[in-house]
């Protein structure tokens, strides 16, 4: 019998708050969540990385949801997905692989949690835009139009009642 697992990305500029709130939402609903595989795979780079890189990350995050969706019951949150790494590949290269576009059409979630930059940007190695966090937002916005997506603004607890809230609708 095929149980109906409810993927939820959560997703955003960086430093919007999307680890934390993953992490909360997992221990609120008592479910797991997908650490953002680009951060292992660029931690391992003994060099900056580079535009092919984007696609190996992809690759490796399409198979961590997979096996994460072995080992859950009835929802799965997504730290990010593919629709990160196709918005910044457009914007830093102008383009994107097929590969990744053809996942992405492939693999919708349920439900985008649409983090908003109104936190304050934290420097953390791998982050790169402290100046464009708005300007990726709209992108973002752009890019999820005609998608399942709750915007997600405020600080600490608003934050968290907010992303419940819209986790809980797909239950309903």
């Amino acid at each position: 019998m095929n149980q109906i697992i409810y993927k939820i990305t959560i997703t955003g500029p960086e430093s919007s708050g999307k680890t934390t709130l993953a992490r909360q939402l997992a221990e609120a609903f008592d479910t797991l969540w997908v650490p953002e595989y680009a951060r292992e795979y660029i931690d391992q780079l003994n060099r900056p990385y580079r535009e092919s890189d984007l696609l190996e990350i992809a690759k490796g995050q399409v198979a961590r949801e997979d096996e994460y969706a072995e080992k859950t019951q009835d929802l799965l949150l997504l730290d990010t997905s593919l629709e990160v790494i196709k918005i910044w590949s457009e914007f830093r290269f102008q383009r994107c692989h097929p590969w990744i576009l053809e996942q992405l059409e492939k693999r919708q979630p349920d439900l985008y949690l649409l983090c908003a930059p109104d936190l304050p940007w934290e420097y953390d190695p791998q982050r790169e835009n402290p100046d464009d966090r708005e300007a990726l937002f709209d992108i973002y916005r752009e890019e999820l139009a005609g998608q399942h997506v709750v915007e997600i603004r405020g600080e600490g607890e608003e934050r968290i009642q907010l992303a419940t809230k819209a986790a809980e609708s797909l239950r309903a």
